[in-house]
Order: C-alpha cells, then structure tokens, then sequence
C-alpha cells in the first residue's frame, strides 16, 4: 500500500498505519505500507524497475502528474467487482456503504465505459477559504458575486492585503469546475469537460477566462514563486496572516496548517464561489481522493479486499481522527467545529459541481489537463503569459483531448 501522507496524515500523524493494522487483524494479511507527502519520489524508482504498488493512494492533479499517467496508460485494475464484495469484518456490501453517485462519475469512471477503476475516498467541499475574524474587525461582507469581489480587491488593496492566493495551480481544478458550473450550469459544464467543439469560443467559456484572469491581477505577487509540492503551505501562510483574503482549498486545510502561527483572531471561514449572475448561487466542487489498485498487482486479491476494508466502521473512525470523512452515509453527523460548518456548505443553498475532465489517451506534446488548463495561471500572475496565449493554448490542447478521448 502507497499513500500520499497528506493533510490528513498530518492532523492525525499514523492514520494509514493504524488502518493498516486494523486491516491486518480483521483479514491476517499483512500490509507492507508506504506513507510519504513526497510519494511519487519515493515510489518511483521501484517503478521504474517493475515493482508497483498493488494499492496506491493518490490525487489528480498534483505536479508530477503521476495518477493521470496511470488512467492514460490503463495501468489502473477494473475495481468494479469490489462494489459486490461484502466488506471485511461486516455484512454489509461496498456498495451499501458509499453513498449514491460517488462510483459513477468521470473521476471515478475514467474511461466511459461503466466501469469503476479509481475508489472514491475522503470528500472534501472544496471552495474559498479565509480568515472570518479579519472580516468581522474589518465590517466586511464575504462577496455573494465577482462584482462584489474585485469591490472588496480594491478595498484590501487599500490596505496592503491581496484579494486571493492558491497553494499551488494544481488547486484550480475545484475552483475551476466550480465556475464552469456557475458561468454555464450542467449543461456548459458536461460539454466543457467533454472537450465539446467550440464550447471555448461562447460567451461562458471567454467569462471562465476572464474572471480567472482578473483575479490574477488581484493575486499576492509571491504566490507563483511558492506555487510547487515543496512551498505551498508558504502561500497558505499568506491567509494566516492576513497578507491575501481568499484561496481555494479542501477541508484538510485546518489540519495541514493546525501549528502553523495566525494572526491575532484568526478563525477559519469558508465559502462558495462567488456567483456569476446576482441572484445565482454559487457552486463548490467535492474533491475527492482517490484510492486504485495498480493493472499489475501481484497481490490483486487481498488488494481489492483492502480497498473494501476502506469503507468498513473500524477504518472510516480512524480516518476520522484525521479529519479525513469518507462518502458513507451518516459520516457528517458526528462532525463538530469547523467541520461541521465547511461540510454544512450544501445546507445554505450552494449548488454542488461533481466531476472533472474527461480521460484522454497520451499524446506526445499534449500535457496533462493541469498543464493545459491550471499552470498558465502562475503566468498570468507573474505576467509571462496573457490571456489570448492561455486561450489560444487551451483551445488547441482541447482539439486533441476531443480527438483523443478515451474510449
């Protein structure tokens, strides 16, 4: 088992280990657990050589780019026999356990082909994080639409504090799929990740590129220098300490930067994007991690009863400790603190924007949907690329995405 050691593994230092024995004393196998926040380094060299991981847990998104590799070369097992299984230590099914919708999306149906390949695992309402105590000193309103917005730019800039920061760019995918659905709704969002012909010539597709555009003008001018797998948490200091307003983030947050120093009267607050229209609503995409095992599994048994040991009572507690809430029914009742207001975000009317781009078999010279879409933005911030040659470049890599679909 490889896992990513992220913001989750940090809060509750562990975490993977203990579930990995609980495993072991529910089932006899033996779990030989690698847990790293650097996980593609270290894995990598076996790799390379022949030696995978039979379960590895890991995001999209991320700089290396690493589980996209895997969906585009089909090295990830059909896992959707493991819905059926019943999970280890319980009588209840995989499937009775996973609330509806999570198993039949493109993230976890990469392929279209109605299959599930990646494991839909922690859900984190993803949106706009910032410090609500500055906001209650400073009597200012959390921005109900991008009007509202660059008003409440102008006025932090008055005061030497940007309007917005982001970890790093692979951070845009939530927000960007979040305003796909808020521009268009469903329909512009299912052909924009479709790679519909034409979808970035309409009017919500040139508005998706100029609110993203407009906020790179309002953007803490360090944050692309400290926008990598190394540096993120910097600009997630910068909320802190009230050196940038907003960024996108998960729910991990609180947990990732729970030691970290904070302004006097710092308190968590999270929101929805802004809406595109007034009346709107505005939209937060569900991240969810994903946990896959490898097409070359030597262990592929025992590695399918892993993953359906996931969703058992025993591991869905331990990931709890952690922060970590994973999509079973009757999780978020037990929330408390800041959890329960970040997962409450649905209860207030905002619209929830499931889903993501479309697999795409390997092109030579056509990068990653991260590449494409999200790396330009530390371009746009530092001034090295315009918002004609991010266009341009979108819509050409979209052609070849269309005309590469996986099928």
């Amino acid at each position: 088992m490889a896992a990513l050691a992220s913001g989750y593994e940090e809060a509750y230092p562990g975490m993977w280990k203990e579930v990995c024995d609980a495993f072991t004393a529910a089932t006899g196998v033996k779990v030989n657990l690698i847990c790293d926040k650097n996980l593609e380094d270290v894995i990598g060299p076996s790799m390379q050589g022949g030696d995978f991981p039979d379960v590895i847990h890991l995001a999209t998104g991320r700089e290396k780019g690493l589980t996209e590799q895997f969906i585009k070369d089909r090295n990830i097992a059909d896992i959707t026999d493991v819905l059926s299984m019943t999970v280890p230590g319980e009588s209840a099914k995989v499937s009775d356990k996973i609330v509806g919708g999570f198993t039949d999306t493109s993230v976890t149906n990469p392929y279209g082909d109605g299959a599930t390949y990646l494991a839909p695992m922690f859900y984190s309402p993803c949106g706009l994080f910032y410090n609500a105590g500055l906001f209650e000193e400073k009597g200012w309103s959390v921005p109900a639409t991008w009007d509202e917005m660059w008003e409440l730019g102008e006025k932090a800039k008055a005061e030497d504090i940007s309007l917005f920061t982001y970890p790093t760019t692979g951070y845009f995918d939530t927000f960007f799929y979040a305003l796909m659905y808020s521009v268009g709704g469903a329909d512009f969002f299912n052909k924009a990740t479709t790679y519909s012909e034409g979808i970035w010539d309409t009017p919500e597709g040139q508005q998706c590129f100029d609110i993203v555009a407009k906020l790179a003008s309002y953007t803490n001018p360090v944050t692309p220098a400290q926008a990598n797998d190394q540096d993120f948490t910097q600009n997630q200091q910068l909320i802190l300490d009230n050196k940038a307003l907003f960024m996108p983030n998960g729910t991990w947050i609180v947990g990732e930067m729970a030691d970290a120093p904070r302004a006097e009267g710092f308190q968590w607050g999270m929101t929805a994007l802004p809406a595109a229209k007034a009346g709107g609503t505005g939209p937060s995409n569900n991240s969810r991690a994903k946990t896959f095992i490898h097409a070359a599994a030597t262990n592929l048994d025992a590695a399918k009863q892993f993953v359906a040991f996931l969703y058992s009572d025993a591991a869905c507690a331990i990931f709890a400790k952690g922060g970590a809430v994973q999509p079973v029914p009757g999780l978020t009742d037990n929330l408390e603190g800041d959890n329960k207001m970040f997962y409450a975000i649905y209860d207030n009317g905002t619209d929830a924007a499931m889903g993501g781009f479309a697999a795409y078999n390997a092109v030579a010279g056509l990068g990653t949907v991260r590449e494409v879409f999200f790396d330009p933005v530390n371009g746009l911030v530092n001034g090295s690329v315009t918002e004609q040659q991010w266009i341009d470049s979108v819509k050409a890599a979209s052609d070849q995405m269309r005309a590469n679909l996986m099928e």
